[in-house]
């Protein structure tokens, strides 16, 4: 019981508690990459959590492993005998007791995930359709060209992958901003962050009411725009990238792909044009550690091997 508890605590604390502060936090802009990676730790850190402390609530076992059976044979207390010499789980029926718990909290954002995955990867054949019908290959652009008057890019995951841009971008926008746009829709297509966002939304519908889900699922939108601006400015200068961005942020694109405009609009061109600092490698490197330890906190808490 006192397993349980703690793990509902640090659930809570990472599910509600958390959020806000890294969401207000200003370090992600230096370095998208690595905050991605932290909310989606918090994500998995949470999903654990719960999982374990659902199974300590429910199993009949009767001693502590981990932190807490170590703070009890420190203090003496009575679970102390009952756990195993060799730490870890006491037997094979407890690991099987363990399957059920975690196996159902993973499964209800794992439904969802397949969910939106298959319903996006529906509506992408459709576009794709369509685009064979009045789209117009440009291979010198790498892309396929819509005529539209309104300036517009983005990009189709899928087989084939497709980037799109509205005729009117590719006439107003200079060659320097056409190519980092370009760039930025191929970003999104060599990091497969249609999967990324996938993950983040099944997170967001399985828990609707935790704060984690709907901040995780906002910001990672948002850095994955920011990464990709970031691999663009390998090909074009930040203002030549500012202002196609500025050009094609009001275009739409379709469900499921990703535009270039994009979402936090107004924080990318922030970003480009007051650049700050990257995150140093130690930062970026505890940040990533801090990710790692909150994802294996949970299990070193109750079910890890007993230290000392």
């Amino acid at each position: 019981m006192i397993g349980s508890l703690v793990l509902a605590g640090y659930a809570a604390i990472v599910g509600f508690a958390v959020p806000p502060w890294l969401a207000r936090a200003r370090w992600p802009l230096r370095a998208p990459r690595t905050a991605i990676l932290l909310w989606q730790a918090l994500t998995a850190s949470f999903i654990i959590s719960v999982a374990l402390a659902w199974y300590h609530a429910t199993t009949s076992s009767q001693h502590l492993h981990g932190l807490l059976g170590t703070a009890e044979r420190w203090l003496g207390g009575p679970h102390v005998a009952g756990a195993s010499p060799g730490g870890g789980f006491a037997g094979g029926a407890e690991g099987v007791e363990l399957l059920l718990p975690v196996g159902l909290t993973a499964l209800w954002p794992a439904s969802w995930f397949v969910a939106i995955s298959v319903s996006a990867r529906r509506r992408r054949r459709r576009h794709a359709q369509l685009l064979r019908l009045v789209g117009r290959p440009a291979p010198e652009l790498g892309a396929v060209v819509l005529d539209h008057d309104t300036p517009a890019a983005y990009c189709l995951p899928g087989r084939p992958a497709r980037v799109v841009v509205t005729s009117a971008a590719v006439r107003s926008l200079t060659p320097a901003g056409l190519r980092a746009v370009l760039a930025h829709e191929r970003a999104h297509l060599r990091g497969r962050h249609h999967v990324v966002v996938a993950a983040s939304e099944a997170f967001a519908r399985a828990f609707r009411v935790l704060p984690l889900a709907r901040a995780a699922r906002t910001r990672t939108a948002e850095l994955l725009e920011m990464v990709c601006d970031d691999r663009a400015l390998r090909t074009a200068s930040a203002t030549a990238l500012a202002r196609a961005i500025g050009e094609v942020a009001a275009g739409s694109s379709p469900r499921s792909a990703f535009a270039a405009g994009g979402t936090a609009v107004l924080a990318r061109l922030r970003r480009l044009l007051r650049p700050s600092a990257p995150l140093g490698s130690a930062a970026r490197c505890a940040l990533l550690l801090l990710g790692a330890g909150a994802v294996t906190l949970p299990y070193f808490i109750t079910c890890g091997p007993v230290l000392g």
